[in-house]
């Protein structure tokens, strides 16, 4: 039972520093899932079933799915702030593309601001 304890507890430590070094988010948060089902683990040995069901559903259950729909999120929108940037310089492309010159271009974003003015 020492080994398996011990082997617990060199887990721990592997999960807790690698979760440190680790560039991708997706990987950290996989690696805090596993720290805390080690924990889960470690808390029904310390003869603590209360603490080890908590463990499991706060730590490896809720928590990690927060922070899965809170990396989607970011990621989501990561992904628009650059089609937005990315958007820009294709438009600007397309436009040279379809025939319209950078003076229509122009007078088209000041008309709007000559209307914006007018009102």
């Amino acid at each position: 039972m020492r080994i398996f304890e011990l082997f617990l507890l060199i887990g721990l430590i592997v999960c807790a520093t690698a979760v440190s070094f680790t560039k991708k988010l997706l990987t950290s948060i996989i690696i805090y899932m596993s720290y805390s089902s080690i924990m889960a683990i470690i808390w029904v040995i310390l003869q603590s079933p209360d603490l080890a069901v908590t463990e499991a559903a706060v730590g490896a259950g809720v928590t990690s799915i927060l922070f899965f729909v809170t990396l989607k999120k970011i990621r989501a929108i990561q992904a628009g702030q650059q089609e937005d940037g990315t958007g820009e310089a294709e438009g600007a492309e397309g436009s040279k593309d379809s025939g319209e010159t950078e003076s229509q271009a122009v007078e088209e974003t000041d008309g709007t601001k000559a209307k914006e003015g007018g009102q």
